[in-house]
């Protein structure tokens, strides 16, 4: 058996040159994002920096620690404190008794000159006490190494399970393809007395063969790419300075050339189960018109793909909606609609193609043609609908969400100006008949109700309650925003069973234990609605953020100069403010996300080419046939590559719907929640990646006409 699939393979290597390079192209893709997940794993280490001379540092507490119940046991958990304790000034004063006192960058820790044992003894649980590399706690963002590398490690991860998701769609295309036109072979092998087991371990065998040298190419290649995609990485500044691709690790190079074999036997297992079944004499004496093209296997489980997509998409409605507002859920979920619609085209292909307009005789011709070829234009249409439908559903979806969240911040506030700053300026500004409205940064805890976890919200903490009521325009579903005071906070329904009027045990940004009366309830919206207190309840949060209405008739020119000398902040319209603060997809997330299409766009040029060299060869007779009757090459060059024009606009209208589906659960998702709804078509990004997909079919199949008819 596998001499007679590598002799075959010799005499039909043209046929399957597409699956060789999507398959080596796939495996050497998860090779190199494989190694760059290897290297996000592990920051690298780094000596203390800020007090690298002093062999001890004390530093005040900066995470929060309870005990919670897993199970039948009770376990601490810590999260880390909006504001980290200082160090006392009695304690520092006891420390000198020690030994030399280091104080740099702020009152947060001090470096000590003394025996480890003698300062913990003084310290005891006032403060923590740090030796060796764990000084480089007390750093300045002694988590910024790991925290840079998580966009990198998202980025790798979402672009691998695209391209495994793409590479299986587009191999398992290719090679149902490329068997459907060995039909006829396939009847002769019958005719011999060639059984269907043998049939199927005949394409089986070919396909062990292919997947096991585009596999190992594949690594091959990964391994030279990975420091390329590493510095790319870097210059696009989505990954640090320092960040490299590991060496020293193999299990990318398992992963990638076993799921390499996986796909290739996936891609061909259920067409070759259809070839086992054809008769002796069936592909000798079947028409070219495409008959019996959607099995009720392929029927079966494109309807439960398109169910359970669907069905997703309304149960998170129904039950979470802010969920479908994550990245990781609207670059996921779409797979399975775009499966479901790829294994349902044949249902389509017909319908579509007859109801596009195309003029005159020969395009009557092109019409039919694609119609009666169900086969062909399905495998073109499928690579299509992939990248039409990311396009429109990733880029789409992350616009509508950023897009959200700045119209959000918008019409959150009544102000005409906001001041930002890290520490602004405590000093009341010099404005006539103005509402200013400070607030600070802060964060607030709260305990599940099953006591099995503690969860920690975003909140502000306001200078002027008042000031905040009048100027504040946020989504209130319960309460009034004029009962907070030092005894209440305002929090969101992400809160769950929380009533107004309702007292609830919360820690605050320091640690401090405070139970509070909820003032009023907000809607979710985009996630930005967090938990709002006093500022007695966060005495340590500098005033970051100053909201302000310049009085009646004031000039805002007057009242932006004045607040920028008095503040020492940034000064903004809201406009701008909400612009700046919530850009429009950032260019890191962009930039993932143009790499994520840029690889589904080379897996449909490799299957676009691959079909349509493969189809048009093989209507050789055909085409000779309209040479016969009359036609020039020039008109055979037009039906060909308006066939292919035609099939790519099928798969353009099949993405379109796959897009349409998810931007309008997007929008409803924005609805469900209180927020603007702002869904955005990125009909620039569709439309380049529809062009090239047009461009590319449009050669490949006038490449592949032959020149004598």
């Amino acid at each position: 058996m596998l001499s007679i699939a590598v002799a075959g393979l010799r005499v039909r290597w043209a046929t399957l040159v597409a699956s060789f390079v999507a398959l080596a192209l796939g495996v050497g893709l998860l090779t190199a994002m494989g190694l760059g997940l290897a290297s996000t794993f592990d920051a690298p280490s780094r000596p203390p920096e800020r007090f690298a001379s002093s062999p001890v540092v004390v530093m005040g507490q900066d995470r929060l620690t309870v005990e919670v119940r897993r199970g039948p046991r009770v376990v601490e958990v810590s999260k880390p404190l909006a504001h980290p304790h200082p160090v006392d000034a009695g304690l520092v004063r006891e420390l000198r008794r020690l030994g030399p006192v280091v104080l740099r960058g702020g009152p947060d820790a001090v470096g000590v000159e003394a025996d480890p044992d003698a300062v913990r003894a003084v310290v005891g649980s006032r403060a923590q006490v740090l030796t060796g590399d764990a000084r480089r706690r007390a750093d300045p963002w002694p988590e910024r190494d790991a925290q840079a590398l998580v966009t990198v490690n998202s980025l790798l991860g979402t672009a691998g399970g695209v391209s495994a998701f793409v590479s299986v769609f587009v191999v398992a295309s290719t090679f149902a393809f490329a068997v459907a036109l060995r039909r006829r072979e396939f009847g002769l092998l019958r005719t011999a007395g060639a059984t269907p087991g043998q049939i199927r371990r005949l394409l089986l065998t070919e396909a062990l063969t292919v997947g096991s040298l585009a596999s190992a190419a594949g690594c091959v290649l990964g391994a030279r790419v990975a420091p390329l995609l590493a510095r790319a990485l870097v210059d696009g500044g989505v990954a640090p300075e320092w960040f490299a691709m590991r060496s020293d690790v193999t299990w990318p190079f398992h992963v990638a050339f076993w799921t390499g074999l996986v796909v290739a036997f996936a891609g061909v297992w259920a067409a070759s189960r259809r070839a086992g079944r054809v008769g002796p004499a069936e592909a000798l004496r079947e028409a070219d018109v495409d008959t019996g093209v959607l099995p009720r296997g392929r029927l079966l489980a494109g309807t439960v793909l398109a169910a359970a997509g669907t069905g997703l998409l309304l149960w998170g409605l129904a039950t979470d909606p802010a969920e479908l507002l994550k990245r990781k859920t609207y670059t996921t979920r779409p797979m399975l609609l775009i499966t479901s619609a790829a294994l349902l085209a044949p249902l389509f292909v017909r319908r579509i193609a007859r109801l596009l307009p195309l003029p005159g005789a020969t395009g009557m011709l092109v019409r039919e043609n694609t119609a009666a070829s169900v086969r062909r234009t399905a495998a073109v249409a499928a690579p299509v609908l992939v990248t039409v439908a990311l396009a429109g559903s990733l880029i789409g979806s992350a616009e509508s969400v950023t897009g959200a969240r700045a119209a959000e911040a918008r019409e959150g506030t009544a102000a005409q100006l906001v001041v930002t700053g890290d520490r602004l300026r405590e000093t009341d500004p010099e404005l006539r008949d103005a509402t200013v409205s400070p607030s600070a940064s802060t964060a607030v805890f709260v305990r599940e109700d099953d006591d099995t976890a503690i969860v920690g919200f975003e909140a502000r903490a306001v200078t002027d309650p008042a000031a905040f009521a009048e100027l504040a325009r946020l989504p209130v579903t319960a309460g009034d925003l004029r009962d907070l005071d030092d005894r209440s906070i305002v929090v969101s329904e992400e809160w769950q069973d929380t009533e107004v009027g309702e007292s609830i045990d919360v820690r605050l940004g320091d640690g401090r234990p405070a139970t509070l009366r909820v003032a009023a309830v907000l809607a979710i919206g985009t996630g930005g609605n967090g938990a709002f207190v006093t500022a007695a309840n966060a005495p340590a949060a500098p005033v970051d953020r100053i909201d302000v209405r310049a009085g009646a008739g004031a000039s805002l020119d007057a009242a932006a100069t004045e607040l920028r000398r008095s503040t020492g902040g940034t000064v903004r319209t809201v406009a701008d403010w909400a612009a700046a603060t919530h850009p429009r997809t950032g260019p890191q997330t962009r930039l993932g996300l143009l790499v994520v299409l840029g690889i589904a766009l080379v897996y449909t040029a490799i299957a676009l080419a691959g079909t349509l060299l493969m189809a048009t060869s093989a209507r050789a007779g055909e085409l000779a046939a309209l040479r016969l009757a009359g036609a020039t090459r020039a008109q055979v060059l037009r039906v060909v590559a308006g066939e292919a024009l035609l099939a790519v606009a099928v798969g353009a209208v099949l993405g379109a719907a796959i897009t349409a589906v998810n931007l309008a659960g997007l929008g409803a998702a924005l609805a469900a929640l209180s927020a603007p709804v702002t869904v955005v078509v990125p009909w620039g990004t569709a439309g380049a990646a529809l062009a090239a997909c047009a461009g590319i079919a449009v050669l490949a199949a006038t490449a592949g006409c032959p020149r004598t008819g």
